[in-house]
């Protein structure tokens, strides 16, 4: 527990600073909301009006603690552009991103673990040539590209799919499903063929210690000794490489929900930065950080659950 504590602590410490780095980055981006909102040709007294009424002729630290203070208290603040609270509409796109997210996760777990653990049983075999080349192509191609061909290939075809869009969950259970199918399935190739690997090389080290030989020469089927002796061993470079691949995959949403027209984070983190609605940037990426940190955080307090000789070390 004492453990847990301090990496807790390291959490909000980390967490503050990110949150100054991003403040302090927002301010070297060029680009004036106020000319953004007005447009080129607003008169300078116009222009000093809305940036009085926005808070921008406010000192830097001035600005930055009022944000601070302001997200402890769960105020986000006002999009310049939506003239509607940031807290709102993240809430509103989470509700694209996170089950999408969750979708590749599952999907991503579902085909690297029993394709891994198949592999490693069996090295140069017939399935073990099937994952080094799912490996391989998942790894090299962009996942926005995969969605491109899962688009024209799936959904143009054969119109089981939509091609984009999201109907919202009024629409029913399905129907929203069916819009982030195929965007969690190009999401979840290239991090299902890196777990593979991992997966595969942690089954491999894992099978070869004396232990595994005891339980084979007691009588343990290979299936028995793989899930039942390998498996629980080899999880934590499995949930590492997973923890690492959830933030990858949250980055990734930003590009996979543009080519598929999904209102999520990705798409509002995409549309502030062009209309340097600076306020709504900065809670996403701070929102995109805390995800990160949170993530890295369970994942090493796995670490404890998984390996009670981590727990007694520590």
């Amino acid at each position: 527990m004492r453990y847990i504590g301090k990496s807790f602590v390291g959490l909000i410490v980390t967490l503050l600073i990110v949150s100054f780095v991003i403040f302090l980055v927002m301010e070297a981006v060029p680009g004036d909301p106020a000319e953004i909102i007005l447009g080129m040709s607003a008169q300078p007294d116009t222009l000093a009006a809305l940036r009085s009424q926005l808070g921008l002729d406010q000192p830097f630290i001035t600005r930055y603690l009022h944000w601070l203070f302001g997200l402890l208290q769960g105020d986000l603040g006002n999009s310049y552009t939506y003239s509607t609270s940031v807290a709102q509409l993240i809430g509103e796109r989470l509700q694209v991103t996170l089950p999408l997210t969750g979708l590749a996760v599952f999907l991503s777990v579902l085909i690297a673990l029993p394709l891994g653990v198949t592999a490693a049983a069996k090295p140069n075999g017939i399935v073990d040539i099937i994952a080094s080349i799912f490996s391989q192509i998942g790894i090299s191609v962009p996942n926005f590209w995969i969605g491109l061909l899962l688009i024209l290939g799936i959904a143009l075809t054969s119109g089981w799919f939509p091609a984009g869009g999201f109907p919202g969950w009024d629409a029913g259970m399905w129907a929203a499903l069916k819009a982030l199918i195929l965007p969690a399935i190009a999401l979840a190739i290239p991090q299902a063929a890196v777990l593979t690997r991992v997966t595969r090389a942690a089954v491999i080290e894992i099978a070869n210690e004396d232990f595994i030989r005891t339980a084979r020469a007691k009588g343990a089927t290979l299936n028995y000794a793989l899930w039942y002796h390998v498996m629980p061993n080899a999880l934590i470079p499995i949930v590492t490489m997973l923890g690492m691949q959830i933030s990858v995959l949250i980055a990734g949403a930003i590009l996979v929900e543009n080519v598929f027209n999904l209102p999520g984070m990705g798409t509002l983190a995409y549309q502030a930065l062009a209309q340097r609605d600076f306020i709504v940037i900065q809670n996403v990426v701070l929102f995109f950080a805390s995800i990160v940190m949170i993530i890295n955080f369970i994942v090493d307090a796995l670490y404890t659950v998984l390996d009670p000789r981590l727990r007694i070390r520590r």
